[in-house]
């Protein structure tokens, strides 16, 4: 029987798949397409476990599309380039993050702001304009507009410079955004995951003193002794909290639980900035008053666009930053999700796709 002309254009990948809110992954065959003119197609190497896989596996946002394969911090080599590709070549060391396509021609995309355009589309879990289904990075390989492809600088690993592609840039451009890097201010990073671990880090690359803020005291020695924070706050100690009210320039939260903003914002000096990137599944409660007696900010942002986002990962190449990474096996990945769900990692599992997966 003869293929459709869109069977013609599809090429055969694998990789886990959830098919319902169990959020359990299995092995799951599918279709990419073929690498069109303006096309990169990467054979994936490795790919980065994010807070955000977990969230929309077992569908707390409430708009997962099953069956979904989740990934969104892909790293891996060039195998196919179009006959349009100007900026990669077959062999090289690239990245692919959260978002793959947009609308090209919006204001927001005109300002390389690609991750607010309107019409986005996401690595996993989102349509194509043609109405195909989009598949991450726990996979064997993906076709990517070379727009939305990133090299890797020569001496960033492909592991442990994964995560970069969502955690890293999720904190950095908040900090460039909001004026969060001048040398000597003293940030804040709420919560140590594995966002708040890589905020550690690129802070202290741009001079700042850093303060770790954590309800998890057993967490202090690593914060200071191996991630290079200046100070850590326990923030259900009263006492410490109290201490410490009115002492730093900047806060970056990076909670993805439901928890109080009030006491964050005690910490802040006048005119200091709270941002928020973590996505609790529920509304946190802003209290107004101290942000009108401080005249402080409260802010959000959303990883960044994609010259910002290679300009992170230069950033880091140039400063030696990487993710603390547990490289595990496909077949490890429930048990990671679940060891996520618990904040059972330090800091970021990765998935060594390339000498796990196969059919």
């Amino acid at each position: 029987m003869a293929k459709s002309a869109e069977e013609e254009n599809q090429q055969k990948a694998f990789g886990w798949a959830a098919t319902d809110n169990s959020g359990i992954l299995s092995p799951f065959n599918f279709s990419r397409r073929e690498n069109g003119d303006d096309d990169v197609t990467l054979k994936i190497l490795y790919c980065g476990v994010c807070h955000s896989d977990l969230h929309t596996l077992r569908n707390e946002w409430g708009f997962t599309f099953y069956p979904v394969v989740p990934g969104h911090e892909i790293s891996g080599v060039v195998t196919k380039v179009g006959k349009n590709v100007t900026k990669f070549n077959i062999g090289d060391r690239v990245g692919v993050g959260v978002l793959v396509g947009s609308c090209k021609t919006c204001e927001c995309c005109e300002q390389d702001l690609e991750n607010y355009c309107p019409r986005i589309i996401f690595t996993y879990n989102s349509y194509n304009p043609d109405g195909t289904k989009n598949y991450g990075g726990y996979s064997d390989m993906i076709v990517v507009d070379q727009r939305y492809v990133l090299r890797f600088p020569d001496n960033l690993p492909l592991d442990a410079g994964a995560p970069l592609l969502c955690a890293g840039i999720t904190v950095y451009s908040p900090m460039k955004y909001y004026g969060m890097t001048e040398a000597g201010k003293h940030l804040g990073v709420a919560g140590l995951g594995g966002l708040g671990h890589v905020a550690v880090k690129i802070g202290k690359a741009f001079g700042l003193k850093v303060t770790v803020i954590s309800s998890s005291p057993q967490k202090e020695s690593e914060a200071i002794d191996r991630l290079g924070a200046d100070s850590f706050l326990v923030s259900n100690d009263p006492e410490k909290m109290k201490s410490a009210i009115g002492t730093m320039d900047y806060i970056i939260d990076t909670v993805s639980a439901v928890h109080p903003l009030l006491p964050l914002l005690s910490l802040l000096k006048v005119n200091g900035k709270l941002v928020t990137v973590g996505l609790p599944n529920k509304p946190l409660e802003l209290p107004v008053f101290p942000l009108v007696m401080g005249r402080k900010l409260i802010g959000g942002s959303d990883v960044g666009g994609m010259k910002e986002t290679q300009e992170m990962l230069d950033f880091c190449a140039k400063h030696n930053i990487t993710a603390d990474i547990e490289l595990i096996r496909i077949e490890e990945i429930n048990t990671a999700t679940e060891r996520l769900a618990k904040s059972d990692v330090r800091y970021r599992f990765v998935i060594d796709v390339a000498n796990s997966l196969s059919q």
